[in-house]
């Protein structure tokens, strides 16, 4: 797979040592960030994860909440072709991300980048799923996302919609109100044991479907998925309109 490729070392506590080798055990948590996406519906030629928020990219406040959690150990980074060397020099090494262990080229759906960064990985109990245009995950959500991922196997994080939510007929007119209490609004991070969800989208790949949600590659193959709680702050950067609220939310958060 053409890239570039950040060797680092493991941390020492999770190595041990088998006679004169050194070998990895496999306790690993991994955190994969698709962040190939375009500024189509922002409207802007740079992609839309390298624009300033509060005088920083989008993609740096993402990398540095997983950074700078203790239960992450490696990051994949998966970014199109013509963005890597960016990446590489004004995101990865200019804010000195260490856990970034690999930059990636995307694929030319989602689904298809997120199976490059799975293929990327080594060893790995868990990984986390989770989108470059989110800048505002936070530690608890991506810890219970391990937590349950270990416990289920496969798991989203989510909010109740706030809105009332309609089935659109083809003519345009309401067909159906599903009970807003049975709805969840799926956000990212979304953690699954490595394997399973490995597995899941080579079969994907193999069998030519298409698929925009990970979860939905895990159902497909008959693995039920967790649902827990978000954070309604955990909004994708999508519309200028995200780029204000994004300001006021770095200003709370401050």
């Amino acid at each position: 797979m053409d890239g570039y490729k950040i060797e680092i070392q493991p941390p020492a506590e999770f190595l041990y040592v088998l006679g004169d080798k050194m070998m990895e055990k496999k306790i690993l948590n991994y955190a994969l960030i698709v962040a190939g996406g375009k500024g189509t519906r922002m409207g802007s030629k740079v992609s839309k994860q390298f624009l300033n928020l509060a005088g920083r990219p989008v993609l740096y406040h993402t990398l540095k909440v997983f950074s700078e959690c203790k239960d992450i150990h490696s990051i994949i980074l998966v970014v199109s072709r013509e963005d890597m060397e960016f990446t590489r020099n004004e995101i990865v090494g200019k804010y000195n991300f260490t856990k970034v262990e690999a930059i990636v080229e995307g694929g030319r759906e989602r689904q298809h980048s997120v199976y490059n960064g799975l293929e990327a990985i080594g060893n790995c109990n868990v990984v986390l799923i989770h989108d470059g245009a989110r800048p505002f995950i936070n530690e608890k959500i991506i810890k219970d996302g391990i937590i349950y991922a270990e416990k289920f196997g496969a798991c989203a994080c989510g909010v109740r919609p706030k809105d009332t939510i309609k089935v659109i007929d083809s003519s345009g007119f309401s067909a159906d109100t599903p009970d807003r209490d049975t709805l969840i609004a799926v956000q990212t991070p979304q953690a699954f044991r490595y394997e399973l969800i490995m597995n899941c989208h080579r079969r994907l790949m193999e069998e030519g479907i298409r698929a925009t949600d990970d979860t939905m590659v895990a159902e497909r193959y008959g693995h039920r998925v967790y649902l827990y709680e978000g954070d309604y702050k955990n909004i994708k950067i999508t519309t200028p309109e995200d780029m204000l609220l994004g300001e006021e939310i770095l200003r709370e958060l401050s």
